[in-house]
């Protein structure tokens, strides 16, 4: 009994070792893996630091392009207002000629870049009597119709004789064409010559009612302050919704267009910038236009200036008004549109 006892003690102890060994391992295993977590943190190559971000690549400013040594020829007299400030500080390269024969400009060619009537210009490029393109509309009317008479306004046109000046050119086109849109009938019409004619006319005559323009108009008013003036471009823009009509503008050689677009854009930005001191700063404008001799003195200037619209509009942006104003009548632009290649465009 007794050693049956003892046998029976024996395997229990036995069967209790047993269990405890195999418990032994699992508990060893999470210390085990903490560890090799450690020793792998610890054998892991350290992240290098990330590298400062390369700093953003500024474009370098681009080189001004050189336009010193362009030549330009303009008229004399409210187109030169759209270039005084540029003339004035390199008289040089500027060339002012007599209104009436700026149009030999073209068949010269020996300026970069002209400015003159606009259907000059395309009509002389629609014979193939020039290669000057449109670069830009610079002026957009500066005519009015005149009188003493009292209290003068539009309507006392209506079975008046009146005067114009510049029989068959844009400018009698331009008056005849406003006139007859706004109703407006005149009992005759008669010409001379130009506008310093009907301002001497306005001065004589207490009754005359003239077609004159800027500045002609102002030094006029300066001589005598019962004098008003009507803008044409009030009419005009009654007719056809446009703040004026496109007179005068920039053209550039078609050879300098094609091989040196850089330097016409630059010269553009230029032309553009002067055109707005016209409006912006109307005293540099007055002093540039008085030394230049375009204008007579600083105070027609600061009275005329205003009234000559002088605008920059690139020949792209105008082209639509520039066909408003060629359908008024198409024989003063050589009998059809102008044809794409006339408008000059960027590159």
């Amino acid at each position: 009994m007794k050693k049956s006892l003892a046998l029976l003690l024996t395997l229990l102890m036995l069967f209790s070792l047993c269990a405890c060994a195999q418990k032994a391992p699992e508990a060893a295993s999470a210390p085990a893996e903490a560890a090799e977590a450690a020793e792998l943190a610890e054998s892991a190559e350290p992240a290098e630091p990330a590298e400062p971000a390369a700093p953003a690549e500024t474009a370098a400013p681009a080189e001004a392009v050189d336009t010193s040594a362009l030549k330009i020829a303009c008229p004399n007299g409210a187109p030169a207002l759209a270039l005084a400030t540029l003339a004035v500080e390199n008289p040089d390269n500027y060339t002012i000629v007599a209104a009436d024969t700026i149009t030999a400009e073209f068949s010269n060619a020996t300026a970069d870049f002209i400015i003159a009537p606009l259907n000059a210009g395309a009509k002389l490029y629609k014979a193939e009597k020039s290669t000057y393109k449109l670069a830009a509309v610079v002026s957009w009317g500066n005519l009015f119709f005149a009188s003493q008479r009292a209290d003068f306004k539009l309507e006392d046109i209506n079975g008046a004789d009146i005067t114009l000046f510049g029989e068959n050119t844009i400018n009698a086109s331009i008056a005849l064409y406003v006139l007859a849109q706004n109703g407006i009938t005149p009992a005759s019409v008669s010409y001379l010559a130009g506008a310093a004619n009907t301002q001497q006319l306005l001065l004589t005559d207490a009754n005359a009612i003239v077609l004159t323009a800027e500045p002609a108009l102002t030094a006029a008013r300066m001589k005598n302050e019962a004098i008003t003036g009507c803008a044409v471009n009030e009419l005009y823009k009654a007719a056809t919704g446009n703040d004026g009509y496109t007179q005068a503008a920039l053209f550039v050689k078609a050879e300098l267009a094609e091989e040196q677009s850089e330097l016409v854009d630059a010269y553009l930005k230029q032309v553009e910038a002067s055109c707005e001191k016209c409006s912006s700063d109307l005293e540099a404008v007055a002093a540039a236009a008085v030394a230049l001799e375009i204008l007579p003195n600083e105070k027609v200037a600061m009275s005329a200036i205003p009234n000559c619209a002088v605008r920059f509009v690139a020949a792209q942006d105008a082209r639509e008004q520039v066909e408003t104003t060629a359908n008024v009548d198409l024989k003063q632009f050589g009998g059809a549109l102008p044809a794409d290649d006339f408008y000059y465009a960027s590159k």
